[in-house]
């Protein structure tokens, strides 16, 4: 009760004026109260029907970063990725497509720009501000100072000082446009029908008109997308065709051996992979020496080969003929050949990692250590920027130590050929086996980018380690970057041979099927000379061995190196002659410095008469160093009547130089059709135990559709 009688007591006094201060006092504490309750109210904060920013950020967001939805966006993105950069490119080559000029210059219209005229040739081209559209939220000062502000620098902006003008007139903003395929008046009328773009000023008009840039002209509808594949580096080893020769100044004729057999499969390959092959790539003599052919081989190992002749009508020239040389090694039958001391000289450089490269590589390899006798060493040489070796000699016993190290080669680095090639002939004198074969076997794409790498270079290190009675193998694989000439320069500078592995059925065919031929040499500088009779013959031509070609006087010369012939090796050359007389003549007699007259024929040796020509053959014994010499007369026993009276071995040889003629695109067989080729082939074909001659007649036709496209 107290206390309500002293707020009765209370109630009843007088209470004093309000001052100033009080008044202030209570004007603030309301104040804050009031902001304390707007700061707490819920429509304070916002539409209370709507969400606030951050709300709807962070349920955007939120599923984007939730990882089952990360996973199908990259996904998405590497799809799009190489869309856009197809269309990139296209855009790029082909220049943006242009809508219609009269919808461009509608939608112009629609949207109330205005049209202006465009800049003349040499006007700066001038850019106009837009006006800031209004904002209704702002105050009205700020609307006005804004205003004042653009009123203020729009004539500035408008009217460059021609100081301050950028350097670019109105030709060279026309000079950047894209120039597509097309005629310069679809151009210029492209250039006319566009319309002139200009600046958007609300409040005044441009006292300077803006150039219009012309568009290119749409790409042809019908335009295909043209795919340029890289050019091949491949390099091959070959020359121009032999010519016509005639007898009465040139009588001689004069090359070494070849029994290597690289370009029928580079033939192969491109006839197989949908294309006529470089005619470079063509030797006719590899072609023709693919092939196994039945020739009569000699008796014994005395004499190491000898030569069967036959002179028949040219199938794609009635008037002029044939004389078809043909000699095989003798066969060492395999259980007695020699010992074989071998160094596998492996590029593992990164240009091999492809799956006709090295993976081909060490399957061929395989195949060849399986062929061996257990008696037999191999070491392998490694090289890419440095050679290593990976096997030290090792017997084929612990053939399974051999091919463990084949199958741990792996691809990598740059190509160093000529340290590897060191390494390996230092490994071979290492392990030397005399009275046996020492022989280096290089596999490689001959992509030697690192040391001593042309082809001189390399020649020279292969002349000097030959002395060492080590011969060489060259085996190439893959293509792109195939360097098939300085597989030749090698192969023909060291006491070797080269062929070309494209499949597991071709190394199968070079390393086991004639491993004897590919291992085991019978013979080493072998050389052919042919002299013709001016009394009978006008002219000839060697078909093929282009780049085997020998001076006269280096066929008695022992210090020149030629081809080497091995165990059973087949080695054959075809001369088209014309006899005396004949229509197909190409060349008149000397009117001034005849040759000099031939004795006539009763004051001549009777041994010479009726003779066609003289055959001779030099040869060195395997670590010889003096040459021997085998002869072979040529006269009319040797001929036959008509083609199908020559032994089969010898039509079907002449059926595959004609082949390789006519794809190096010799002008003497432009009218002997394919087909005439195939039709000689298959009356040939005889025996074809592999079926490589069955093969052939499937390139000829594959050749004949090609070259009608």
């Amino acid at each position: 009760m107290t206390v309500d009688k002293e707020l009765e007591k209370l109630s009843r006094l007088t209470p004093p004026a309000a001052t100033p201060e009080a008044r202030a006092r209570a004007l603030a504490a309301a104040m804050q109260a009031f902001d304390t309750a707007e700061n707490n109210a819920q429509a304070a904060q916002g539409n209370a029907k709507g969400w606030r920013q951050s709300s709807i950020i962070n349920w955007i967001w939120s599923p984007v970063m939730n990882k089952k939805f990360l996973a199908g966006s990259a996904l998405a993105t590497l799809l799009v990725i190489p869309a856009a950069g197809y269309l990139a490119i296209e855009l790029t080559r082909s220049g943006l497509p242009i809508t219609d000029q009269t919808e461009i210059a509608g939608n112009l219209s629609q949207n109330g720009v205005s049209k202006q005229p465009a800049a003349t040739a040499g006007q700066p081209v001038a850019v106009a501000p837009q006006a800031p559209a209004e904002n209704s939220s702002l105050a009205e000062q700020s609307v006005a100072d804004a205003q004042a502000l653009q009123d203020k620098e729009a004539p500035a902006l408008a009217k460059p000082d021609s100081s301050q003008t950028s350097e670019f007139d109105a030709n060279d903003v026309a000079g950047l446009t894209n120039k597509p395929e097309g005629s310069a008046a679809a151009l210029e009328a492209a250039k006319r029908s566009a319309p002139a773009a200009s600046g958007i000023a609300p409040q005044q008009q441009l006292t300077e008109p803006m150039a219009a840039i012309a568009p290119s002209p749409a790409p042809p509808t019908d335009r295909r997308v043209q795919i340029q594949l890289d050019p091949s580096r491949e390099r091959f080893a070959n020359a121009a065709a032999n010519p016509i020769k005639s007898v009465a100044t040139d009588p001689v004729s004069t090359f070494s051996a070849d029994v290597d057999s690289a370009s029928y499969s580079f033939v192969r390959r491109s006839l197989t992979g949908g294309a006529m092959p470089d005619p470079q790539s063509v030797r006719v003599e590899e072609m023709i020496n693919y092939f196994p052919y039945d020739w009569p081989g000699p008796d014994n190992a005395d004499q190491p080969f000898k030569a069967a002749v036959t002179v028949m009508p040219t199938p794609w020239n009635h008037d002029t003929e044939l004389m078809h040389v043909a000699i095989k090694g003798y066969d060492i039958a395999p259980a007695t050949t020699p010992h074989a001391n071998l160094v596998f000289l492996i590029d593992v450089s990164g240009s091999m990692d492809e799956p006709d490269k090295l993976p081909l590589l060490k399957s061929a390899f395989r195949l060849l250590v399986n062929r061996l006798k257990p008696d037999d060493t191999v070491s392998i040489v490694t090289y890419a920027g440095n050679a290593g070796t990976v096997l030290q000699p090792t017997r084929v016993a612990e053939k399974s130590k051999i091919l463990s190290a084949i199958d741990r080669l792996e691809p990598g680095g740059s190509t160093g050929g000529a340290e590897g090639i060191e390494a390996a002939y230092d490994l071979a004198k290492q392990a030397f086996v005399k009275d046996g074969v020492n022989r280096v076997m290089l596999a490689t794409d001959g992509d030697f980018n690192v040391g001593p790498s042309s082809d001189e270079d390399l020649k020279r290190i292969i002349e000097e380690r030959r002395k060492d009675g080590i011969f060489l193998t060259v085996l190439g694989f893959g293509r792109g970057n195939l360097n098939d000439s300085l597989m030749q320069t090698l192969a023909q500078n060291g006491n070797g041979s080269a062929a070309y592995i494209d499949t597991l059925a071709e190394a199968q065919k070079t390393l086991v099927e004639e491993a004897g031929s590919t291992l085991f040499p019978i013979a080493s500088d072998v050389k052919f000379q042919v002299e013709f009779n001016p009394e009978r013959i006008a002219e000839y031509r060697l078909i093929g061995y282009e780049t085997r070609a020998l001076n006269r006087e280096d066929f008695n010369n022992d210090r020149v190196d030629a081809g080497d012939i091995g165990s059973g090796h087949s080695v054959t050359a075809i001369y088209e002659i014309t006899p005396k007389g004949s229509p197909a003549v190409m060349n008149d007699d000397l009117r001034y410095g005849a040759a000099d007259k031939v004795p006539p024929v009763e004051t001549a040796d009777s041994a010479r008469q009726g003779e066609l020509a003289f055959v001779k053959m030099r040869y060195k014994r395997p670590g010889e160093d003096k040459s021997a010499l085998i002869t072979t007369p040529v006269n009319d026993s040797n001929a036959v009547a008509t083609v199908d009276a020559a032994p089969q071995d010898v039509r079907f040889s002449v059926a595959v130089a004609a082949f390789g003629q006519k794809l190096s695109r010799i002008a003497a067989l432009d009218s002997y059709s394919y087909q005439a080729i195939a039709d000689l082939a298959a009356a040939s074909r005889g025996t074809d135990t592999f079926g490589y001659r069955s093969d052939f007649l499937g390139l000829v036709r594959l050749a004949d559709g090609l070259s009608q496209r």
